[in-house]
């Protein structure tokens, strides 16, 4: 079809939806396509709900309850993805006992995508967490901690690339500084480098490079840190870089109602999303592609 019969094909499309509300998905033409991302951060291996009497949480949370409102979801929506940022050992005694095997485990029979280290992760050493991956069916990134001299070297990778009906997704992972939160030891040869210059690296190959439609972090930062500014966090990192559509945070424990959307280095909306930790929330955000065109829809975060 020449150009300028498809602009005058599609522009009497667009016409006849106002006239008549027929929906897009009539037109082949303004065909819309829909991403679910649901996510977790911080759950710091709570496997079981909160009593029925505690303070803060009562029976809330729990790995079955949410792995229900996950499959519900999957049977109402075709593209979904599913997603954690960080600190998925350490807190109950099922990582002391277990080691993170129940954790990986569960987590892969809900199917998980990809997640991304938090500094709890590196509790049990990094060679602790890297016993444990053979219970992982599902991929870790990190762009920013550089695991070259590791056990962990060419296993752990910068970014993933997930095609979801022909919508093509990049994922990348941001971690915080180690030292000062975990022992060396533990560590081992983890090279830190600077998130915010890393992220404006990856960014460039996922969005320029790579083509990708939608761009999203997993970042282990924290939310913002209101007496240190400069401190990398999600805010910063969304005001200082660009072609990031969606952060999905962890580390601060952050309880968001709905998604916070912060303008970029080029005045473009991102999304940034926490859901507080220990599991007792589950977050979705809906994207729409139309003719190349990203809308988001704030979804509320659900209450496992």
């Amino acid at each position: 079809m020449k150009r300028r019969d498809f602009i005058q094909k599609t522009a009497a499309s667009s016409a006849l939806l106002g006239l008549s509300g027929v929906s897009l998905s009539s037109f082949s033409t303004l065909e819309t396509k829909k991403i679910t991302i649901l996510h977790t951060n911080d759950t710091h291996s709570h496997i079981d709900p909160f009593p029925i009497d505690h303070p803060k949480n009562p029976n809330m949370g729990g790995a079955a309850r949410r792995a229900a409102i996950i499959e519900s979801i999957r049977k109402e929506e075709k593209n979904v993805l599913l997603l954690d940022a960080g600190d998925i050992f350490q807190g109950t005694p099922y990582f002391n006992y277990y080691g993170g095997e129940l954790e990986f485990k569960l987590m892969s029979m809900m199917q998980y995508d990809v997640a991304t280290m938090g500094n709890h992760d590196f509790d049990n050493g990094i060679d602790g967490f890297y016993a444990q991956l053979p219970h992982a069916k599902f991929d870790f990134v990190s762009a920013n901690y550089d695991f070259k001299n590791t056990v962990l070297n060419d296993i752990v990778k910068p970014y993933k690339i997930i095609i979801k009906d022909g919508i093509k997704i990049g994922i990348f992972g941001l971690g915080v500084q180690l030292d000062g939160l975990v022992d060396k030891k533990l560590y081992k040869e983890t090279v830190y480098n600077n998130p915010i210059e890393v992220a404006q690296d990856m960014t460039r190959i996922l969005k320029e490079e790579k083509k990708c439609d939608l761009v999203i972090c997993l970042s282990h930062l924290g939310f913002k840190y209101k007496d240190e500014p400069e401190k990398p966090s999600d805010i910063l990192l969304a005001q200082k870089t660009k072609n990031i559509d969606l952060i999905i945070g962890g580390h601060t424990h952050t309880f968001l109602d709905k998604p916070v959307i912060e303008k970029n280095s080029e005045g473009k909306e991102v999304l940034i999303n926490q859901v507080g930790c220990f599991g007792v929330n589950l977050g979705r955000i809906d994207f729409y592609l139309s003719n190349d065109k990203l809308h988001h829809n704030q979804t509320k975060n659900i209450i496992v």
